[in-house]
């Protein structure tokens, strides 16, 4: 038998077929104001692009789209609100992996379910980090890397915090290579790099905009990427599973989830909002600028994802041996 989802976006398509009102339209969707929950700090990547489609989708729904941000704990206060909140279309999680798959494997204590509590919407982009150096560093390219730390002995790298997918890829590389990789953890990726432009650390990660910015500078030098796809920030950089290296092919993403038990027709509505907007040349840039591919997909699309990157990083954070955090 067809279930309730595939049911009522069965119903749903035909109503659009057909030019008949959809639930959704014949609801009035949006009747209030409008909350997208990013976390991350105020004017950071995520609550900047959180803010371009919140004034597309108030232009587009005639209701203020208001961006309330929810920082700290790895996300996981705005998710918790996010699962909380009415399922009615009002309140929205903007998010990456780290939610729903990095944190329900570190924390098993975590105030909601990645799966019961949401509805996937849509994802709006897909990127990785980069490995980068100094600018005069005597390696250009990953192998070069492992070849100059088995020589020296030891060499140490700095991520954006332990758990990060920085992290997990670099000692997924320990463990391929038999490098001696050490991890330092930093609360920013600023932080990272002050420390490497300084000669406290050999090596470290950055998104790959920050990576262009000290490109362009003259100070770094990006060795490779670790996603399924180039950039195309930095198109010449290659991904790590071309230079022969295999698991590195996770993508992060930046996705959109509503709270469960949302009507379908307004996932609808939404998925279709969203891709509405993120096919807009403006916002596809603003996405890029910020490391994202864009890519706009179904709900059922986005679940997929979700199926396949949770044992691969589940793989990763045991391969790391980092142990659960309470």
């Amino acid at each position: 038998m067809m279930n309730r989802r595939r049911f009522l976006g069965a119903a749903a398509a035909i109503s659009i077929a057909a030019g008949l009102p959809t639930a959704t339209q014949a609801a009035d969707f949006p009747t209030q104001p409008i909350r997208i929950v990013p976390f991350g700090t105020g004017g950071g990547p995520i609550d900047t692009i959180a803010r371009v489609y919140a004034e597309h989708l108030s232009a587009r729904w005639g209701e203020p789209v208001i961006v309330d941000v929810k920082p700290g704990a790895s996300g996981i206060l705005a998710a918790h609100s996010v699962a909380r909140a009415a399922p009615d279309g009002h309140t929205v999680l903007l998010t990456l992996p780290l939610t729903h798959i990095n944190n329900p494997i570190l924390h098993p204590n975590l105030p909601y379910d990645p799966i019961a509590d949401f509805e996937p919407i849509s994802m709006l982009g897909i990127g990785g980090p980069m490995i980068v150096a100094l600018a005069d560093a005597p390696y250009n390219n990953v192998t070069e890397l492992v070849e100059f730390a088995k020589k020296q002995g030891r060499m140490t790298y700095g991520t954006w915090g332990t758990g990060s997918s920085a992290h997990l890829f670099n000692e997924l590389l320990a463990r391929q290579t038999g490098a001696d990789l050490v991890h330092v953890p930093y609360k920013s990726e600023s932080q990272i790099h002050i420390d490497m432009f300084g000669g406290r650390l050999d090596y470290g990660w950055a998104n790959p905009a920050t990576a262009l910015a000290h490109t362009e500078a003259g100070k770094m030098k990006p060795l490779g990427i670790a996603a399924s796809i180039r950039g195309s920030l930095m198109p010449n950089v290659q991904t790590l599973k071309e230079q022969g290296f295999e698991g590195f092919d996770i993508d992060s993403w930046l996705g959109v989830y509503a709270p469960a038990n949302t009507p379908e027709a307004i996932v609808l509505e939404w998925n279709r909002a969203l891709k509405e907007v993120t096919e807009k040349p403006e916002v596809q840039e603003k996405l890029r600028f910020y490391s994202f591919e864009p890519l706009a997909n179904t709900p059922e699309e986005f679940l997929k994802v979700y199926h396949d990157n949770y044992p691969r990083i589940a793989d990763l954070i045991k391969a790391a041996d980092i142990p659960p955090m309470q």
